[in-house]
């Protein structure tokens, strides 16, 4: 019998809390929530507002929804801002390791208040005629100030959040455990306060171990099979203490399914799409779209660069090069020329002095090749504008994983393949998720097979947001 836990928790339900003590959160996590509590409910103020001088003279609230007035606001307001809050706690929105750019969560949420209002209003009263143009305006002007404000405040909180040490304990297998915690240590604000074997996650040790460690999180690999797969989960949650999985890809497909009872057999059932294909057809008419307006309004910034790059070195401005993108075919990928000429010829000779861990990119954080301009537009990625025309002409995507060069893709292993297996795109989880500070390829191909696991339009929207901030902050590139 399992030995996970002592007498007292076998007297209770094991998704009751052990000892109820509120949330434990560090200061930043609690500035965090602050933050976006105040943002939220001042962008819904400002649209409110908005949408009432819009309409105040020609379409007001009928005055049925004026039950009373607090600080000048109607109750409407008031009703309509605890309602979306309530709603976002609910939805997540506020919990200290949630995203704050989650966008398109925001749009849902926003819009299904506004469509239960209108059932609301139809229960109260089916008479009374809600102005329309307040509804819509009050609807589309929620929706922008929220997000822009999210948005704001995601990023004055990330140099604040990456600041903070916060205990991690870690759970593997034995040949894992160095790698995963220098990779924590490196590239996270996480520090590692214990360790234990993957064999012995479910054991009463471990769970003393993890207490005594003072860990606010546990990251686990590989568990054990277990009677109750929740089991470390609930006896965690009663300690106030968050879980993180590294999943296999089995476990990745898992999640999209919908849990059902097929045959008296617990199953789960992955869906097929009523339209199919039609989010990747709204994914490729995004690209161009968005690849032909970053052109437009970028030209005045193209021009101004290739002066720049032709006035400080010899040579083109512009570099290309063969890349392996869809189905391992080859292309000419564009650049901004950040390099003498012959930089690959040189590459030859300074191999030995590669930094990648395993070898198989070549990475050098001073790499004698570059000019002096090509410093400023690697650590601004303006080098990698021109691959817009790559997009256009169908060879890449605004999102995917990054097309590399031959050089690369002949020291490949044969899992690493699978990444060609969706359109390269111009970024993706590789760049947000470290850039140039992973040093192992595979954890390169790992983010690549999350993301072709867990492809969505809210995926690839949630990349491109969280792309803009890290060029805005400069982080893992050179």
């Amino acid at each position: 019998m399992n030995k996970w836990f002592s007498k007292k928790f076998l007297a209770t339900d094991i998704r009751a809390p052990h000892n109820f003590t509120g949330v434990h959160l560090a200061p930043p996590q609690w500035l965090k929530l602050f933050f976006l509590l105040g943002a939220d409910f001042t962008a819904l103020l400002v649209a409110w507002i908005v949408a009432h001088r819009l309409n105040d003279f020609y379409s007001p609230p009928p005055p049925q929804f004026v039950w009373w007035t607090w600080w000048g606001l109607p109750s409407l307001f008031w009703c309509y801002a605890a309602i979306v809050l309530i709603f976002f706690t609910y939805a997540g929105l506020y919990r200290p390791q949630t995203r704050t750019q989650n966008f398109l969560g925001v749009v849902k949420l926003i819009s299904s208040v506004f469509l239960l209002t209108l059932v609301a209003k139809y229960f109260y009263d089916p008479a009374i005629d809600l102005p329309r143009s307040l509804f819509f305006s009050a609807w589309g002007t929620s929706i922008i100030f929220v997000i822009l404000a999210r948005f704001v405040i995601s990023l004055v909180l990330s140099p604040l959040e990456s600041r903070q040490a916060i205990p991690i304990f870690l759970i593997a297998s034995s040949c894992r455990i160095q790698h995963l915690t220098v990779t924590l240590e490196r590239r996270s604000q996480y520090r590692v306060v214990g360790v234990a074997l993957a064999s012995t996650a479910h054991s009463h040790h471990t769970l003393q171990q993890i207490l005594a460690s003072g860990a606010q999180e546990v990251l686990a690999e590989a568990l054990p099979e277990a009677d109750l797969a929740s089991s470390l989960y609930w006896h965690l949650r009663g300690e106030n203490i968050a879980l993180r999985l590294l999943p296999s890809s089995r476990d990745m497909l898992y999640r999209r399914g919908m849990p059902e009872i097929f045959a008296g057999l617990p199953t789960v059932r992955v869906e097929i799409p009523l339209l199919v294909g039609l989010d990747y057809r709204l994914k490729r008419a995004l690209d161009y779209g968005g690849a032909l307006f970053g052109i437009a309004v970028l030209s005045p910034l193209f021009l101004a660069i290739v002066i720049a790059i032709k006035l400080s070195s010899p040579g083109p401005a512009f570099f290309r090069q063969e890349r392996v993108g869809l189905q391992g075919k080859t292309f000419q990928m564009w650049k901004f020329r950040t390099m003498v000429v012959n930089a690959p010829l040189l590459q030859q000779q300074l191999e030995a002095a590669n930094e990648n861990d395993d070898g198989i990119m070549f990475k050098l954080k001073r790499d004698p090749r570059i000019i002096p301009l090509g410093y400023f537009l690697r650590r601004s990625s303006l080098d990698e504008i021109p691959q817009l025309f790559n997009v256009m002409m169908g060879q890449m995507s605004l999102v995917g994983p990054r097309p590399l060069p031959l050089r690369d893709v002949e020291r490949f292993d044969a899992w690493h393949h699978i990444r060609h297996q969706v359109m390269p795109g111009v970024t993706g989880l590789w760049q947000i998720s470290g850039r140039s500070d992973i040093g192992s390829f595979d954890d390169v191909a790992r983010l690549d097979l999350y993301y072709i696991d867990n492809w969505s339009l809210n995926l690839d929207w949630d990349i491109l947001v969280e792309t803009v901030r890290i060029l805005l902050f400069r982080k893992g590139a050179y």
